[in-house]
Formats: structure tokens, C-alpha cells, sequence
């Protein structure tokens, strides 16, 4: 078996030591003669499995203890209708800051619920290449909370600062599903965090949602049980059954980060190395160009284009048989993207920048 570089988006890559350890326990987990697949959520051996992976994230993020880690499901995309729904029962307006299509796609969902939105500052006066700074920021009259996409994943922006809300008791709102784990993190900046898994926690189908206890009673009458974040809490996120594997395999992870990465703060330097050694890459050269502001470029995702697009075919089908996998841009913006997930390895990256090397030569 090969394994191959993957730089994929999400899905993305998992850490080998996990995929490994799962392939050990697949069959027989711990001796009980079962798969961690075909246990009872309500089992005594997958309660202890579900408190665990909590229990490992609280640690490596610091979660105080007035906030609850829910494990939910639909993807973040679901909590674009989840996030009005459960801040917006007083009233109020949902505020965002456009930066990019994650964002735009949150917007559109407040707007679908019929719930005043407002956008608070865009990017889009600039091309979204950079984000908007604090000074432009600029709250409705009635907001009920402040909602930002950290890290857009297919322009490859990032916000290099966490965002100030200057109003009394109005939370943060963040769609951290491309960034979080990927370096330490002040969860106590924020009324809300959430992230789907499928990029640096776990397997697609769980959602993370760490939120503030005391925006767990701000809910809509309409909000459906299934998006309430209190039925979640209260439930221990299994009021109905959960995603069970995918919450296994996460709690992978999170020992992974812990046990053999070191935790977030050796994450983040090696990210850093990563994304530095990429777009070093990119600006050496004239074949390659990335046009975010330096200060925005996204760490875990890097979009990049050829000065020749006619050899784009060329260079995925190249890159590919190099074992090299998933460059390809998203479909509405073209181009190349490598995306540098934590369980991308730094030998990917130097195997990326190598061929780059190599092809620019030969075609250029």
C-alpha cells in the first residue's frame, strides 16, 4: 500500500498514526468482540469514548468551564440557519462580515429565515484579498450577535485578528471549520465557535459548536429541536444518535495533537513552516502567483495560479502521477489549491514546492 501526499480541501487528509490505530481497532475494539460502529450510543463503552474526546479537546483549546462542547451534525453549513436560530429569540439583528463565499453562504441562509441582516464590513470593495479591519466595522443599531468566517478555504483569506464587538452582551460568532486546532486559541473571545470536521478534527459528518452557557436560552420558538444547541447540551449532544464513528475517530485526533504533535502551540510552528515554505514557493517565482495581502493569507489553504493557465491540465495531471493529490482549485474560482491541514506532513509541502519547482523549469 502507498500511501500519497493529499491535499485536499475537505475531506481532507488524517493523520496516518489515526487511520492506523483505527484499522487496529475496527474489528475488536478493546477487547469487547465489537466495532466502535456497532456500539449503542448509550453504552457504557461509548460514553466513555464521547467524554474523553471532550475531555481532550477541552484540554487542548482550554475551554473555560462556562462554555459546552456540543458534537452535532450536518456540517457548518447547517449552523448558518442554526446560529439565528438559536441567538435571534429576543429579537435583533444577525451581523456579518463578508469575506468571502463561506460567509456570503451564511449571510444568504439568515436572509432565507427572514431575520434582519446586516453586514457589518466587507472585503468586497478590494476583491477579497484582504480583510476588513477593526475601524471599519460598523454594527447595526439592533444587533444580536457579530458572525465572521476565519478562514475562507477557497480564496485562501484569513483574518489575522480576532474581531472586537462594542456592544454590551452581543457575542462573537465564528465559522472556524478551516482553521481551528490549527495553532492555541482564546475560546473566552467568543459567544460562539463552530466547525465542521472534516478539515482539521475528524471525518466528514460531525459538526463541532462550542458555545457559551448563557446564550443556550436565547433560542427562536422555531427553532427545530434538531438545531437547538440547549436540547443538545442537555442531551450530552445524544438526544438522538449521533455520528458515533466520526466522534471516535476525532478523539483520535485530538490525542494525536496532544500526545504525539505536542499540542497546539508545536502544531501551530509547524503550520507555520508549512504555509511559509509554500508561498516562499509562490513569490520566488514568476510562473506562480497567490493575490492575498501577505497579512491575510490563509495557512491552510493556499490558492495559487499559473502564469500560463493553458498548462493547468497539465500541471494536475503531472502533479498527480507524482503523488501529489487534490491541487485542483475549487470549481468557482479555478485554478490550483493546496490545502496544509494538520495532518498534512511537512514532506508534502517540501514534495509540493519540488515539483513546483520542477515543472516551472520544464514549462516555463
Amino acid at each position: 500500500m502507498t500511501r500519497k501526499f493529499n491535499f485536499c480541501a475537505g475531506p481532507a487528509a488524517l493523520p496516518t498514526a489515526v487511520l492506523e490505530r483505527a484499522r487496529a481497532e475496527m474489528l475488536d475494539y478493546q477487547g469487547r468482540g465489537l466495532s466502535v460502529m456497532e456500539m449503542s450510543h448509550r453504552s457504557d463503552e461509548f460514553v466513555a469514548i464521547a467524554e474523553k474526546a471532550e475531555a481532550d479537546l477541552r484540554e487542548l483549546l482550554e475551554i473555560p468551564s462556562n462554555y459546552r462542547v456540543l458534537f452535532m451534525q450536518g456540517g457548518a453549513s447547517t449552523q448558518f440557519a442554526g446560529v439565528p436560530l438559536n441567538l435571534l429569540g429576543a429579537g435583533g439583528s444577525a451581523n456579518y462580515l463578508y469575506t468571502g463565499i463561506w460567509g456570503k453562504k451564511a449571510i444568504k441562509e439568515a436572509e432565507h429565515l427572514a431575520v434582519g441582516s446586516h453586514v457589518a464590513a466587507s472585503s468586497e470593495s478590494n476583491g477579497l484579498i484582504a480583510v476588513p479591519r477593526q475601524n471599519a466595522i460598523q454594527l447595526s443599531g439592533d444587533v444580536g450577535y457579530l458572525h465572521y468566517t476565519a478562514n475562507e478555504t477557497i480564496g485562501g483569506l484569513e483574518f489575522d485578528y480576532i474581531p472586537e464587538v462594542a456592544a454590551d452582551g452581543v457575542p462573537l460568532v465564528c465559522d472556524m471549520s478551516s482553521s481551528i486546532l490549527s495553532g492555541p486559541l482564546d475560546v473566552s473571545r467568543f459567544g460562539v465557535i463552530y466547525a465542521g470536521a472534516q478539515k482539521n478534527i475528524g471525518p466528514a459528518g460531525l459538526t463541532l459548536v462550542i458555545v457559551r452557557e448563557d446564550l443556550l436560552d436565547r433560542a427562536r420558538k422555531d427553532c427545530p429541536t434538531m438545531l437547538n444547541w440547549k436540547t443538545a447540551a442537555e442531551a450530552n449532544s445524544m438526544f438522538n444518535t449521533p455520528p458515533t464513528y466520526a466522534w471516535y475517530l476525532s478523539g483520535l485526533v485530538f490525542e494525536w495533537l496532544k500526545d504525539e504533535v505536542g499540542g497546539l502551540a508545536a502544531m501551530n510552528a509547524i503550520n507555520d513552516r508549512k504555509a511559509q515554505a509554500l508561498y516562499a514557493a509562490i513569490d520566488g517565482s514568476d510562473f506562480y502567483s497567490n493575490p492575498i495581502v501577505t497579512e491575510n493569507r490563509s495557512r491552510m489553504n493556499v490558492p495559487f495560479v499559473l502564469a500560463d493557465d493553458r498548462l493547468d491540465k497539465t500541471f494536475l495531471a503531472e502533479s498527480e502521477a507524482a503523488g501529489l493529490l487534490n491541487l485542483a482549485g475549487h470549481r468557482s474560482v479555478g485554478g490550483m489549491r493546496a490545502s496544509l491541514y494538520n495532518a498534512v506532513p511537512e514532506a508534502a509541502v517540501t514534495a509540493l514546492v519540488d515539483f513546483m519547482g520542477d515543472f516551472a523549469r520544464r514549462h516555463g
